[in-house]
């Protein structure tokens, strides 16, 4: 500010840069400045006279204060003290704290340069009125404190002491506590309490651009990097990851990735590229689990966020007048059973106090209609969209409903910049037909209600259960709404929509309907909506509409070859969610590119997708299938090598390792070993001369190998052949082993068993306890890929330990593989209830020693049931075990008496194939 005599006070802006090296000697920063400063008064006076003590602000963040006019640079450059130099000043500090009207704001240094990635959405800026009751609810307000998780919170902070880079995945569903948790460990990491330093947090945008996350592997402070929402954000992940492989590791920074599911998209990142093999190697994965698991607690918790809420109504717009302690105080606590998570508690302790302030209670007006704990506050939400478009001039000109049309619009397909914003709401019916001016109203009218702290049009409502539930109750009366928007619509937008209208169709109470209508546009949009709805399904909490959605594209002749292809191209290697129509789509696929088998050009072609076809339906059991498949490429690719030797001997390999497999999961021994056997003679010359490319290769076929030499009891030679695929995968683990754990688990499994096959017992056990170890870390991170292999091991662990005569130890064991097949077999019962049935077999085999008969035959009852469904289908393939399983039933039944139940089950033994016995340690 520059007083001149006889003027009026007068400001100036100056404005320049700061140099971060220049200075940094002395602690000092200098301003240079960017216009031609004021002339001086007079000689030895500086025009910038009063000015020390004033603030420098780098965007909004606090960088400094101007100390003193630095000679010799014309008055155009101004001494600054930094602000960590302030910082360091307990009195300072003490004097930021009494005067702040933040909580906790005398602890807060946050880079400069990292401004602009960082989302400051929700971050409490003072005591400024608020704009509804519902921006209360938002986790980082921080309104209500934070509670419990101190176990957890502990583990993070061991998690941040360690040096380097470091990722952690939590994940829980909507209204869990993720995001609250994140901004609780952020402020504690701030104030020094978490971790022996203070680190500064960044909350990542999600549209910061790769160029500019390289500054993030500059970090020269303690830094958490907070990613929300990291399921739909994997493109971004895979760039953060790239620049992290260049952090020098010197100073610890870490990454909270927080999503709403594992599903399969973590698997599938984690092996996306080599920078997230390396980097997720050992990244620990936590389910959140409920906060107030207690009926006390929950009461406790309830009264804590009544007061909290009271305490914050009054600075929220049309609020300010209640008594809001006075309200607190006169509310009950009432039953509390449907208060899930800590948001619905939340919920339910704000709208219990806006209907009182209002003179709303359980049996007033608006509950009436309302459903659910989000219904109450969204009457209220209403309430102020109503009285904004009233003050926008809005409406009555426009009706509520066409607003509110405009509203799940911008919810839907959110927009990035002012244009997006404005072709999106040209698209809203009952908007189109409006004058340019009406829209651009309309679009200042919610960035009023939501306003973006970003360039944004707008925000969304929040929290997530909020607006959710205002998309599905609107979709469920509206379900043409999308249909309309998608016409322009950019690819982000596309995949918000199905993102977030998959999360809406999830209601319980309008689920039918609200999947229906998603089905229908996905179906009737497949140009705008087949790709995404992959990329959604696999990441999705629910599912089912969009894969209902993708097999009737699929099942429709009028889909184009190219869209399938298109479709191929997108699918993940494994999907627990995707993997029937992945079958049916490679299928599919293989009969269009038979429509060109007279051209040998297209011939590879054919042959690769019938493996495809092969590997995906081997996946869902379907193995005569996917022998017919594996045999045909075979055959095309002997064909190719006669007529170009040694061209196509990778893949000739490839495909006769898949014939094997289909071969023995049909019984056909021999077979299988003279395909496995020619795989192996093969890859090993490959290997001998590209070992980078061919090695892991071999490790495969020589595990393979190992298997079938065991069926056809070649024990030793099976046991020579494991032992080399180990050393090979062990060599590659030990490099890479987020790529070559899982697969070294599968050698070391097999192990054991060639290992007991000969008679090495305690070599055996020491096996597969290293399997079962190595399985369980891989299950914890991502059990919908390694649940199975953990149950088999475990399986394994049992027989060996039963032989061992550690007999409540094998029970226990195979207790725990009873329980993951059974939790399989419910999802997907044709995949999961053969292994179910075996293990159910073995945990009878483990109860008997222990003289518990009842429920050894029950066990055994329980397999043969889903063994005579399986042998009705597949006789050969099941009715030997079938009948294994009634010999034993028979046993345990002579043993507790039940004579003529044991000779029915002899009989029914003696009809089948009973001179074929599998071990049950298999």
């Amino acid at each position: 500010m520059i007083q001149r005599p006889g003027r009026p006070v007068e400001l100036w802006q100056a404005t320049g840069t700061v140099n971060p090296s220049t200075g940094r000697v002395d602690n000092r920063h200098v301003l240079t400045l960017r216009e031609t400063p004021p002339e001086s008064s007079g000689v030895g006076t500086s025009p910038w006279g009063g000015l020390s003590g004033a603030a420098v602000f780098c965007d909004d963040l606090l960088t400094g204060v101007i100390t003193a006019d630095l000679t010799g640079l014309g008055h155009a450059g101004l001494e600054v003290v930094p602000a960590y130099v302030l910082h360091h000043d307990l009195d300072f500090r003490a004097m930021l704290a009494a005067y702040s009207s933040v909580p906790d704001s005398s602890g807060v240094l946050e880079p400069v340069e990292w401004q602009h990635l960082a989302d400051i959405a929700d971050i409490r800026r003072g005591p400024r009125p608020l704009p509804s009751p519902a921006a209360l609810l938002r986790a980082r307000q921080a309104v209500v404190p934070f509670r419990g998780r101190a176990e957890f919170l502990s583990q993070l902070g061991a998690w941040c002491a360690e040096p380097g880079f470091g990722v952690w995945l939590v994940h829980g569903p909507a209204g869990q506590g993720k995001t609250r948790l994140a901004h609780h460990v952020a402020t504690e990491l701030a104030g020094g309490r978490l971790a022996d330093s203070r680190w500064s947090t960044v909350w990542l945008r999600a549209d910061a651009r790769h160029a500019d996350l390289a500054l993030l592997a500059a970090a020269a402070v303690p830094a958490l990097v907070v990613v929300d929402y990291a399921e739909t954000r994997t493109a971004q992940l895979a760039d953060l990851l790239r620049v992290f492989a260049r952090h020098h590791g010197g100073t610890p920074v870490k990454v909270l990735l927080l999503a709403r599911s594992v599903e399969d998209w973590w698997e599938n990142f984690q092996a996306d590229t080599h920078e997230a093999e390396e980097l997720l190697d050992g990244a620990p994965v936590t389910a959140l689990e409920s906060l107030e698991p207690t009926d006390g607690d929950r009461a406790g918790a309830y009264r804590q966020a009544v007061d909290s809420f009271a305490t914050r109504l009054g600075h929220v717009r049309g609020w300010q007048h209640h008594p809001w302690p006075a309200l607190a105080a006169s509310l009950p606590t009432p039953a509390l059973d449907g208060a899930d998570t800590a948001l619905a508690l939340h919920m339910t302790a704000l709208a219990d106090l806006l209907d009182t302030a209002v003179g709303t209670t359980s049996e007033g007006a608006h509950t009436s209609i309302a459903e659910t704990v989000e219904d109450r506050l969204l009457w209220h939400e209403r309430r102020y969209w109503q009285a904004a478009a009233t003050a926008h001039q809005l409406h009555p000109a426009l009706s509520m409903n066409t607003l509110i049309d405009a509203l799940a619009a911008a919810f839907l397909l959110s927009a990035h910049d002012q244009d997006e914003a404005d072709a999106l709401l040209a698209r809203v019916p009952d908007l189109s037909d409006q004058p340019r001016d009406r829209r651009s109203a309309v679009r200042a009218w919610i960035h009023a209600l939501y306003p973006s702290a970003d360039a944004r049009p707008w925000d969304s409502l929040q929290p997530d259960r909020l607006v959710e539930r205002f998309l599905g109750r609107h979709l469920y009366r509206y379900p043409d709404l999308p249909g309309y928007l998608l016409s322009g619509a950019t690819q982000s937008q596309l995949t918000q929509l199905l993102t977030v209208y998959a999360r809406a169709a999830a209601q319980a109470t309008a689920r039918d309907r609200l999947e229906a209508s998603l089905t229908a546009l996905c179906v009737t949009h497949p140009d705008h909506l087949a790709e995404p709805a992959i990329e959604i399904a696999t990441r999705s909490e629910n599912p089912r509409a969009l894969v209902d959605a993708l097999q009737r594209i699929l099942n429709d002749p009028t889909t184009s070859a190219d869209l399938l292809e298109r479709l191929a191209g997108q699918l993940p290697r494994t999907s627990h969610n995707l993997a029937d129509f992945a079958a049916d789509l490679i299928q599919r696929l293989v009969m269009l590119q038979r429509e060109h088998a007279d051209d040998p050009a297209q011939l590879p072609a054919l042959a690769r997708y019938l493996d495809r076809s092969s590997y995906r339906l081997g996946q869902l059991r379907r193995h005569e299938e996917g022998l017919a498949a594996s045999t045909e490429a075979v055959a095309i690719w002997r064909r190719l090598d006669e007529e170009q030797p040694q061209a196509h001997l990778a893949d000739l390999a490839k495909c006769l390792n898949s014939l094997a497999a289909r071969l023995g999961a049909l019984g056909h021994q021999e077979e299988a070993l003279a395909a496995i056997q020619e795989a192996v003679e093969i890859r090993r010359e490959l290997a001998a001369t590209q070992p980078d490319l061919h090695l892991n290769d071999l490790a495969k076929s020589l595990n393979n190998l190992a298997y079938r030499l065991g069926k056809l009891g070649g024990h030793q030679e099976a046991l020579a052949a494991i032992v080399e695929a180990v050393a090979i995968r062990r060599e590659l683990a030990a490099a890479q082993p987020e790529r070559y754990l899982f697969h070294l688990a599968n050698n070391v499994h097999n192990m054991s068993v060639r290992l007991r096959d000969v008679g090495r017992f305690e070599e055996a056990l020491a096996a597969v306890q290293e399997a079962v170890t190595i399985r369980r870390e891989l299950a914890a991170t991502r059990p919908d890929a390694f649940l199975p292999v953990l149950a088999l091991s475990l399986n394994n662990l049992s027989a060996r330990l039963g032989q061992a005569g550690r007999h409540d130890q094998a029970l226990a064991a195979i207790d725990e593989a009873v329980m993951i097949r059974r939790r399989l077999a419910t999802a997907q019962p044709a995949v999961h209830e053969p292994p179910l049935a075996t293990c159910l077999s073995n945990l009878s085999s483990r109860l008997e020693p222990l003289g518990r008969y009842e429920e050894a035959a029950a066990a055994v009852e329980e397999a043969i049931s889903i063994r005579r469904r399986l042998a009705a289908a597949q006789p050969s393939i099941y009715m030997p075990a079938l009948a294994h399983g009634l010999h034993k039933y028979a046993r345990y039944l002579e043993g507790l008496g039940r004579f003529e139940e044991a000779q029915a089950a002899e009989e029914e033994a003696a009809s089948g194939d009973a001179g074929v016995r599998q071990s049950d340690g298999h």
